[in-house]
């Protein structure tokens, strides 16, 4: 039996999470097995709220907000469950994050993330950001369901 792929536009990524602009940070999600995996996107430009402030002369985009962008682009794999139908995916805990490269306006920021445990109400999951195929942010991830 084949696992259905499923992919989300903005406009359903909305209807899933709470996040508005300036905190919404996945634009599509291309690739999502729910339970196992997701892959998505934030494309970068220089109109990012955060670019104004982050090192204005020399802009990056944060680290905090690249994990950020990794747990809002995980949401589906718990989502899409039928016990997680409804509810809200909240971060509780990040560990081992590393951050290997600069993000910069231009970038295409992908994410890959995969889920590794789910026991009750608490979820982890792996994720890592790429730009240009190269890893900038690697993370393990805690969600608590609400």
């Amino acid at each position: 039996m084949t696992e259905e792929v499923l992919s989300f536009d903005i406009m359903e990524i909305m209807e899933m999470l709470p996040h508005r602009y300036p905190f919404l940070l996945v634009d599509r999600i291309t690739e999502c097995v729910p339970g196992k995996y997701c892959k998505g996107y934030k494309n970068l430009s220089m109109n990012e709220g955060f670019f104004q402030g982050h090192f204005p002369n020399n802009p990056i985009m944060p680290g905090v907000l690249q994990l950020e962008a990794m747990a809002q682009c995980a949401a589906p794999i718990l989502l899409k469950l039928p016990e997680f139908n409804g509810k809200l995916a909240l971060y509780a805990g990040v560990d081992a994050a590393r951050f290997k490269s600069i993000v910069r306006p231009g970038d295409k920021f992908e994410m890959e993330v995969e889920l590794q445990k789910v026991k009750g109400p608490i979820c982890k999951a792996h994720g890592i950001g790429r730009v240009d195929g190269k890893v900038v942010v690697e993370a393990d991830m805690t969600f608590a369901i609400k």
